[in-house]
């Protein structure tokens, strides 16, 4: 069963892997043959192993990036979670789309992200 508790800390865990590059934190999300939709449409990387290579070789460094997440909807077998992803000079909206265990791992992962428009503020 998937509840706010257990997306709290699933997400808090992302967050310390996002930061860290750690593989042991990073594999310690997801089941086995769990899939992770970097995208809507596109392959998953399938399973912990592929999902640890992958995030490494697509990796952000540690501290370059804040987090700031509300959830749209938790139910029994999915969450919903709406993100904003700051760099130094770019800003993203995020559609998370997580499916846990009972363990509290990550069977199914499905991000979208949107990149915010340039300020024009001056």
């Amino acid at each position: 069963m998937t509840d706010l508790s257990g997306v709290t800390t699933w997400i808090d865990g992302y967050v310390q892997a996002w930061n860290s590059n750690d593989p042991a934190r990073i594999g310690a999300l997801f089941t086995e043959d769990a899939d992770y939709y970097t995208a809507p449409f596109r392959p998953p990387w399938h399973g912990r192993e592929q999902i640890v290579t992958s995030w490494l070789e697509n990796r952000d460094e540690p501290g370059e990036t804040t987090f700031e997440w509300r959830p749209v909807t938790v139910a029994d077998e999915v969450a919903i979670i709406q993100g904003t992803t700051s760099y130094p000079d770019r800003t993203f909206g995020n559609l998370w789309v997580i499916r846990l265990d009972s363990g509290g791992r990550c069977r199914e992962f499905t991000e979208w992200w949107m990149e915010h428009p340039a300020s024009t503020a001056g």
